[in-house]
């Protein structure tokens, strides 16, 4: 399914939704990701990507807005940068978002195809978002071809697959140390 979000939108199925959203929510979605798009800080490999996330609308929220966007950040030392997926998710954080908050993802690139986030940042995203929250993946035209964190990232490990705290504690063997912080026993 593809789409220009200031002129055709894809057909709405039965109850008027396009995967999930509303037609009004895909088109700020698009726009935002778009925009935040052209603030790239990206001088060394000139690849710009904005990335766009939904707020469910009964999420906390600190602000009154329903977009949280986020560009990439590249640095001289190369490694120091930060895609434009995880500054969006990063911001949304800080305003006291978490799992369960997010409604969608629009993540947009100036190339011809789609591009969907790398590895690292689909990990990222696989701890705040479910399985089933939509990926709108926009090409330079604001075309997009959209999945779901399950299929982008299948057989994902998430924080549901960790043991409770109590059980880590007792299979590391730590104790309690001084003024409430935690020490590794010796063995």
């Amino acid at each position: 399914m593809s789409t220009d979000p200031t002129s055709s939108i894809p057909r709405p199925d039965a109850n008027g939704l396009v995967h999930g959203l509303t037609i009004e929510e895909l088109k700020l979605l698009s726009t935002s990701c778009l925009e935040a798009r052209a603030l790239a800080y990206c001088p060394y490999s000139l690849f710009r990507v904005g990335a766009s996330l939904l707020i469910h609308a009964s999420s906390p929220t600190t602000a009154s807005t329903t977009v949280i966007s986020g560009a990439n950040i590249e640095n001289a030392s190369y490694p120091v940068g930060t895609c434009a997926e995880r500054t969006a998710l990063g911001t949304a954080i800080l305003q006291g978002h978490r799992l369960g908050s997010f409604k969608a993802i629009g993540v947009a690139t100036d190339m011809d195809d789609f591009c969907s986030p790398c590895g690292m940042c689909r990990q990222f995203i696989r701890e705040f978002c479910g399985n089933e929250v939509p990926v709108f993946m926009h090409n330079k035209s604001g075309e997009f071809r959209v999945l779901t964190v399950g299929e982008l990232l299948p057989m994902s490990f998430g924080p549901e697959k960790l043991p409770p705290r109590e059980v880590l504690k007792g299979v590391v063997g730590v104790e309690q140390g001084g003024e409430g912080g935690e020490k590794i026993k010796e063995a």
